[in-house]
């Protein structure tokens, strides 16, 4: 157990994401969709029936969506294409609430909304463990004062540009300067 071997806490995102589809859904119906590893697991479909056993949960891996993603291809007809497809189980379960099983996900959230419709939830599993984080933290007395500037350092195991570019997407800002980083010096 990760936490256990941890000093300090160790929070995950899947049952914080679980936790909100659980209390947003109001049909019982839940759709969660992740990279084909992700929905192979299991891990959304327990940490929701441990919330609550009376779900219906219908999983789809959407493993074309992480390469969409990283081009920027957000509203690109391609997107869409793949994106219809496959919606096709999370549409026909009708679901009320659906899990954004990955950190690439919700940059398509727009897309996602105007296939499913008004009346699903998104749930952004990394948001919702943002919010865990930010109770811990004020719960510990560790929150940064209000007026607190912060400062970011950024590092890359590989390709420095590729990861400002996509560090941007993700943020919405510039990322820089990326440094990169030597994990056989860091190790040694």
């Amino acid at each position: 157990d990760l936490q256990a071997a941890s000093p300090v806490p160790v929070l995950g995102v899947v049952a914080p994401g679980a936790r909100a589809a659980a209390g947003a859904t109001r049909s019982g119906s839940v759709g969660v969709i992740g990279t084909a590893g992700t929905i192979a697991s299991g891990a959304y479909r327990n940490a929701l029936l441990s919330e609550r056993p009376d779900l219906a949960v219908v999983e789809q891996a959407c493993p074309l969506f992480v390469p969409l993603v990283e081009e920027g291809w957000f509203a690109h007809p391609a997107a869409r294409a793949i994106a219809e497809v496959y919606l096709q189980p999370i549409l026909a379960a009708s679901v009320d609430a659906m899990v954004l099983g990955c950190t690439h996900y919700p940059l398509l959230k727009p897309l996602l909304a105007d296939l499913l419709g008004p009346g699903v939830a998104l749930i952004d599993s990394a948001e919702e463990t943002a919010r865990d984080l930010a109770g811990l933290l004020q719960r510990s007395g560790l929150s940064a004062p209000p007026d607190a500037v912060a400062t970011h350092r950024w590092g890359a195991t590989d390709d420095v540009e590729r990861f400002a570019r996509l560090g941007a997407l993700f943020t919405g800002r510039p990322v820089a300067p990326v440094e990169l980083v030597d994990l056989e010096a860091a190790a040694s």
